[in-house]
């Protein structure tokens, strides 16, 4: 039976989304447990299948010296029990600190379904720049794996992660039909009178991203302010040809539930067939040639 359903949900022409585009208390982790499952509840009542969450969202972002105290070991995973009950009635994309057995600590992304954790993506790309300051506390993911769930087949980023175009590009290439970034995307450019210019360099990104690897892409930003820094939401979700399909409030919490139509899947993939087109083994190819060659001699030699 449970085969049989996860076929069904599959194939079946629309799945209806929700992105939590909340304002988690900094290192308040069953306050924001209980937010989760309150806003979880709420995408249920409006006939969701799944609910997605921003980068860090049981925790908060600038953790700093509270990384360690706030870090969930996924063996013994207590602190989250009652999401992973509530995954038993609707999907849900959460963000968090994750502890290793070897006492290492990422920024992890976990996709929980039925009752359990399907899916963890670490955070491959740690900025360590400007305002940012992860590679102090967090080590670094070092894979990118597409994955089967009820809704079809999923890939998962968190924020930097899609600032590097191979990661959708291996994601789209391992299966994915479906991308979701979880973001913590601060604001920049207030003074423009079209919004924020930090608000439309993420939404050319993701549109041309959508565009180039012919998936949807679904970005659930947070909002708030933390230690000075504030994070401007604009959640949004683009179709396979990059058209908008729902954007969330700016610097306002919202629950943007949208449905995400299978057939444009097909549209964009027969129309531009990039997917088919991409030579991987020319690509594996031409990055072991640059591994071999240091960095410094690159570009000095002939065409």
């Amino acid at each position: 039976m449970a085969a049989r359903h996860a076929v069904t949900t599959a194939r079946a022409p629309r799945l209806r989304i929700a992105l939590a585009q909340i304002a988690p208390a900094l290192g308040d982790l069953p306050g924001n447990v209980a937010m989760h499952l309150r806003v979880a509840r709420a995408a249920l009542r409006q006939g969701a299948r799944l609910v997605v969450f921003p980068e860090l969202s049981l925790t908060g972002y600038r953790l700093q010296d509270l990384v360690a105290e706030i870090a969930i070991d996924l063996d013994a995973p207590l602190p989250i029990l009652p999401l992973l009950r509530m995954s038993r009635r609707i999907s849900m994309i959460v963000g968090l600190v994750e502890e290793s057995e070897g006492h290492r600590f990422y920024n992890s992304a976990l996709f929980l379904e039925g009752g359990r954790v399907r899916h963890v993506h670490r955070k491959v790309y740690l900025p360590t720049y400007g305002m940012f300051e992860e590679g102090r506390y967090f080590s670094a993911g070092d894979s990118l794996r597409a994955f089967r769930t009820l809704l079809g087949r999923v890939g998962m980023v968190v924020c930097e992660d899609i600032w590097h175009p191979p990661s959708a590009l291996v994601l789209a290439q391992d299966g994915a039909d479906y991308l979701f970034v979880l973001a913590n995307g601060p604001t920049h450019g207030l003074d423009r009178p079209d919004g924020p210019s930090s608000q439309q360099t993420w939404n050319d990104l993701l549109k041309v991203t959508a565009q180039l690897q012919t998936v949807f892409v679904i970005c659930a930003n947070r909002v708030g302010c933390e230690d000075g820094v504030t994070f401007g939401g604009g959640s949004s979700v683009h179709d396979p040809l990059g058209r908008p399909v729902a954007s969330g409030k700016l610097f306002d919490q919202d629950l943007v539930v949208c449905d995400l139509d299978r057939s444009a899947l097909r549209c964009a993939r027969t129309a531009y067939p990039l997917l088919r087109d991409e030579r991987l083994p020319l690509l594996s190819r031409e990055i072991l040639r640059l591994l071999a060659t240091p960095a410094t001699d690159r570009g000095t030699g002939d065409a």
